[in-house]
C-alpha cells in the first residue's frame, strides 16, 4: 500500500541535525568556533562569550542575527568562520539517498546556516545530486527560521504549493510556521533541549526517530 505522503509535491529538509544524525554532533565544533569567535569580537573570556551566543540564539533565532544587530558583523566572515569544521563524521547515508531518489517530488534544503556548509555536508552524505536547490539564511536577508517572513520569502523563491509540500525539521519550534503555512510537518527528535522547546503535537504531524529509516518507509523500500 503506498505511503499517504509518497506523492508529495515539494520535500523541505533542515539540515544541521536533520538530514544527518544529531550523533554526527557537528554543532559541537560549531559552538566551539562561535565561542572563539565572540570572545575575539568583544575581547572577553569564553564564559561570557557563551552566554552572548546563547543569549543571541534564544532572542534572534541565530547567534549570527544578534550579532548583526548589535555589532554589526560580517556575516559572510562569520559564516565561513564558524563552518570551517571536520566533516569526516558524516558518513555516506545510502539508504536516505535511495529514499529521496525514489520519491518522486523535488527536494529543498532550507537552513539558518551557509549554501557552502549545506553542499559540504551534502557531498558527505551522497545526496547533493538529489536536491533542487538550497535556501539560506542569506538568501532569506538573514532573516532566519522561525520568523515566518523566512519561511514566506522560501515559499516564494521556489514556488511552492504549501498544501502539497512536507517541512522535516530537528527543531520543533521551527514547525510552527510551517504548520501555519498548511505544510504538512514531520519533527526528528533529538536528545537536545533545543529539539524539544516548544513541541506540541497541534503543530507536529509526523515524528521520525530515524529519518532515513521514515523516509524508506515513505518510499516503499523499507524492510
Amino acid at each position: 500500500m503506498t505511503h499517504p505522503l509518497y506523492n508529495t509535491g515539494t520535500w523541505i529538509f533542515d539540515l544541521d541535525n536533520t538530514l544527518y544524525p544529531a550523533a554526527c554532533d557537528l554543532f559541537a565544533q560549531i559552538d566551539v568556533k562561535m565561542g572563539a569567535y565572540i570572545s575575539e569580537l568583544l575581547s572577553c573570556d569564553l564564559g561570557e562569550a557563551r552566554r552572548v551566543q546563547k543569549d543571541y540564539f534564544h532572542k534572534y533565532g541565530t547567534t549570527l542575527a544578534g550579532l548583526m544587530r548589535h555589532h554589526e558583523v560580517d556575516p559572510h566572515d562569520y559564516l565561513d568562520y564558524v563552518h570551517d569544521i571536520d566533516l569526516s563524521v558524516v558518513m555516506p547515508d545510502e539508504r536516505m539517498a535511495c529514499a529521496l531518489e525514489v520519491l518522486p517530488g523535488r527536494k529543498i534544503v532550507y537552513t539558518n546556516g551557509s549554501e557552502g556548509h549545506a553542499r559540504r555536508v551534502m557531498e558527505r552524505l551522497g545526496v547533493t545530486r538529489l536536491f533542487e536547490g538550497i535556501f539560506d539564511v542569506l538568501a532569506s536577508d538573514f532573516v532566519p527560521k522561525p520568523d515566518p517572513g523566512s519561511f514566506t520569502a522560501m515559499v516564494r523563491a521556489y514556488d511552492i504549493d504549501t498544501a502539497d509540500a512536507v517541512m522535516v525539521e530537528d527543531l520543533a519550534k521551527n514547525l510552527l510556521p510551517a504548520h501555519d503555512l498548511g505544510i504538512t510537518t514531520v519533527w526528528v527528535p533529538t536528545a537536545s533541549e533545543w529539539s524539544r522547546a516548544g513541541a506540541d503535537p497541534s503543530f507536529i504531524d509526523h515524528v521520525a526517530e530515524d529519518l532515513s529509516a521514515w523516509l524508506a518507509d515513505v518510499a516503499g523500500l523499507a524492510g
